[in-house]
């Protein structure tokens, strides 16, 4: 009997086996800009590969299957293009500078409280012998 976890697919990850073919790993993109830019990739390094569509769940899906001795490569390709169409965490460029000196403020006030306690301590050590 097969593994039925081996083909849960939780969607975290944007490519898997091929169903059929072990020696194929198959990519799926739900953006089309995103799809576009790893096909030009996949032109660009001259990579063959097979394309397809397929809509499941209310959801359309790009699939490219490549083959695994690409892997590598494409992996790089792949996060490239995910990198180049990521959206940053926090939007606002003034709101992510405060988050950041925020942080560092709060680092900073740890270091100066964990040196003065450090002092408070030596001392009573020393009043103790």
């Amino acid at each position: 009997m097969e593994n039925p976890i081996e083909h849960l697919d939780l969607g975290l990850v944007n490519f898997t086996k091929h169903p059929s073919n072990p020696d194929y790993v198959v990519y799926r993109f739900t953006n089309e800009e995103k799809a576009n830019s790893f096909r030009r990739e996949l032109e660009e390094q001259k990579i063959a590969f097979e394309e397809d569509t397929e809509d499941k769940k209310q959801v359309s899906y790009t699939l490219f299957a490549v083959h695994k001795k690409f892997y590598k490569q494409t992996m790089r390709m792949n996060f490239k293009v995910e990198g180049k169409h990521k959206k940053p965490l926090i939007p606002f460029f003034t709101l992510r500078w405060f988050v950041l000196l925020f942080g560092l403020s709060i680092l900073l006030l740890s270091i100066l409280s964990y040196y003065k306690h450090m002092e408070h301590l030596n001392e009573k050590t020393e009043q103790i012998k």
